[in-house]
């Protein structure tokens, strides 16, 4: 089992940043593959990036490329996702999500966080 909190959510104005943590315990983080999803009112979860085990490659949705980026410190047990340059279409609970496989499926994740609400204010 793997237990992941999502923290630094919050109000910010268009434009703004933010940077969302996410920390793991449990078994060892540093295999699994690591997400980043949201999820808006009325709306389906969304992919926004994703991060392999080691932190040499990474993936982002066309919506956040050049604006966000996913990082990890696997002696930290925690993963990142820096968020710049915010857009009020950014606003959604966003979860980290956490995977045994090298390039998983959204439904491929086996462990999710609670998630953690950021909402942008035009």
């Amino acid at each position: 089992q793997v237990q992941l909190v999502e923290s630094g959510g919050g109000l910010v104005q268009a434009g703004g940043s933010l940077r969302l943590s996410c920390a793991a315990s449990g078994r060892t983080f540093s295999v699994y593959t690591m997400g980043w999803f949201r999820q808006a009112p009325g709306k389906e979860r969304e992919f926004v990036a994703t991060i392999s085990w080691r932190g040499t490659t990474t993936w982002y949705s066309d919506s956040v490329k050049d604006r966000f980026t996913i990082s990890r410190e696997n002696h930290k047990n925690t993963a990142y996702l820096q968020m710049n340059s915010l857009k009020p279409g950014d606003t959604a609970v966003y979860f980290c999500a956490a995977s045994v496989l090298a390039i998983p499926k959204v439904d491929e994740y086996d462990y999710w966080g609670q998630g953690t609400q950021v909402t942008v204010s035009s």
